[in-house]
């Protein structure tokens, strides 16, 4: 029986157009990965008791990313370009996990994504806490291969 996968072991990596990359990209959380298939429904002419239920297109939620707040890198700057200059520069990225050697068991390629929000984790003088920051980023899909 094979090894079931876990969680923590993960690799996120942009794909700038200009093929830079920061060390700095190392996120502790990374949720948002799924699809659903919409419903369309369709009332049938002299059929009362029901809607037929077809299948509609793939919806994809946003991906959240978190990782302790950087002050300046590749990434920020881009966030910063969109949020403040509303330039969007659409990125891939790929999502790994990975097993115990580094080597992707899963890779998820996500197209087109952009930024959409950024958060700050709260600042509060009684905890001793890792700065976090939240990234939300939209994409047009994903595909996952193994």
């Amino acid at each position: 029986m094979a090894d079931l996968p876990l969680v923590f072991y993960f690799r996120v990596e942009f794909l700038f157009s200009d093929g830079q990359s920061d060390i700095d990209m190392r996120f502790q959380e990374v949720s948002g990965l799924g699809a659903e298939i919409g419903v369309e429904e369709f009332n049938e002419g002299g059929e009362n008791r029901f809607s037929r239920k077809l299948p509609g297109r793939a919806k994809f939620g946003n991906l959240v990313l978190k990782r302790a707040m950087a002050a300046d890198s590749r990434l920020v700057e881009w966030i910063e370009s969109a949020v403040y200059g509303f330039e969007f520069e659409p990125v891939d990225l790929l999502v790994s996990l990975l097993n115990e050697n580094g080597d992707p068991l899963f890779t998820w390629s996500f197209t087109r994504a952009w930024p959409v929000k950024w958060q700050a984790a709260d600042l509060n003088a009684t905890e001793s806490a890792l700065a976090i920051e939240t990234i939300e980023l939209s994409y047009d899909y994903f595909t996952r291969s193994a």
